[in-house]
């Protein structure tokens, strides 16, 4: 991929009130690819979502390879700028986002600094569903020393709440769902289910429960679809029960892979950006979080669980059942594992979609985050609210 590059873009949608205000703001967004595609993924449509609604938007990313097979197809007018080492000498736009705390380089930071009027900063954060994340939402941080000495540094956090910044959800997408033809799309890819046969999509890291899993799914005929990477390659190292049979999939478009989702009758699901499409696609998941040593996976996990049991109108046994299962598939020793019955008329199907249409009643991200600017903005720039040093 180039270093810089436009890529067309489609009609736009009807901009909201934010983006009617300031049509033509200059956006950075900053990414770091540390060892998975999710914060790429992530990043990738909310910059593409700005676009759509009119903003100007460049991408900074410092491995934009997963953006070929990733952001493939039609695309919004986004600046794709590979963030190498040699940064080079640029203007910063009106809105600077840094993506998960990457830390813009500093001479990048040194010119926000120096520019007569300081873009708004914004720390857009990882998503969770923990409590903590409603007191921290767009509160600032002065910044009292080094290059950022004299700027505000705004926190922004994705979330499940009206007191979060909500989820990503493109203007179009909920329609676009509900008028899916999934057997169309499932014959366009090749992918045959045999009478009988529910389709079971898989993306996960490495998984000491797959043996356990196959067991479960051999309880009834299953296509078993596995992406790239971990899932296909750890599933096509198992003997399969006579009753799952594996497809392994392509690298798939964003586009596609919510049109995988929304094909399926269960998901399994990792990372930061998939778990959200997961959501939309009002299907029963089960979503896999990245292993951390100190066990900061568990809280957020349970944490989202109870959200959605609390919210999803599940019955007791169904929660249980759920319970247990999400338990078990983010455990690092391997158990025993029991799925609840899928399909469109089980409990669980209908709970996705009872959970799926009282997110879509919450503003979604891009509209919360216009709107965040929108204010920050409407009085000036507002970004220099500390001063160079410490008083007193």
């Amino acid at each position: 991929m180039a270093d810089s590059r436009h890529v067309p873009a489609p009609a736009a949608a009807a901009p909201g009130p934010a983006s009617r205000l300031h049509s033509a703001l200059r956006w950075d967004v900053f990414c770091r690819v540390v060892d998975n595609f999710g914060d790429v993924g992530f990043c990738w449509r909310l910059c593409a979502d700005l676009a759509r609604r009119g903003q100007r938007v460049r991408l900074w990313v410092d491995d934009p390879s997963a953006l070929e097979w990733m952001a493939a197809g039609a695309r919004p007018d986004v600046e794709v700028r590979h963030w190498s080492a040699r940064f080079p000498d640029t203007s910063p736009g009106d809105v600077v986002v840094e993506a998960f705390a990457c830390d813009p380089p500093e001479t990048f930071v040194a010119a926000m600094a120096r520019a007569p009027v300081a873009p708004l900063w914004i720390n857009l954060e990882y998503l969770s569903a923990e409590r903590w994340v409603e007191r921290v939402h767009r509160l600032p941080s002065p910044q009292w020393h080094g290059t950022s000495a004299g700027l505000t540094k705004w926190f922004f956090h994705p979330g499940f709440t009206a007191a979060t910044g909500g989820l990503l959800r493109e203007p179009d997408l909920l329609q676009a769902r509900d008028t899916f033809d999934a057997a169309a799309w499932r014959r366009a890819q090749g992918l045959t289910i045999a009478p009988g046969e529910r389709l079971v999509t898989l993306f996960c890291y490495t998984q000491a429960a797959l043996p356990a899993l196959m067991a479960a799914l051999a309880q009834a005929p299953t296509l078993l679809a596995t992406t790239q990477g971990h899932a296909t390659h750890q599933v096509r190292a198992l003997a399969l029960p006579r009753t799952v049979r594996q497809i392994a999939l392509p690298w798939l478009s964003q586009t596609d892979y919510d049109r995988l989702l929304w094909s399926a009758d269960l998901n399994f699901v990792r990372g930061e950006d998939t778990p959200v499409r997961a959501i939309w696609a009002g299907r029963p998941f089960v979503w896999q979080l990245y292993p951390q040593e100190d066990g900061a996976h568990i809280a957020k996990w349970r944490a989202f669980l109870d959200h959605w049991l609390a919210h999803s109108g599940a019955s007791a046994p169904l929660a249980a059942q759920v319970s247990t299962l999400w338990a078990r598939w983010n455990a690092t020793a391997a158990q025993d594992i029991t799925l609840p019955r899928t399909g469109a008329g089980s409990e669980w199907a209908q709970a996705s979609m009872r959970y799926r249409d009282r997110q879509a009643e919450q503003d979604d991200l891009t509209t919360q985050l216009l709107r965040f600017v929108a204010e920050r903005l409407a009085g000036g720039r507002g970004a220099r609210t500390a001063p160079k040093t410490p008083a007193g």
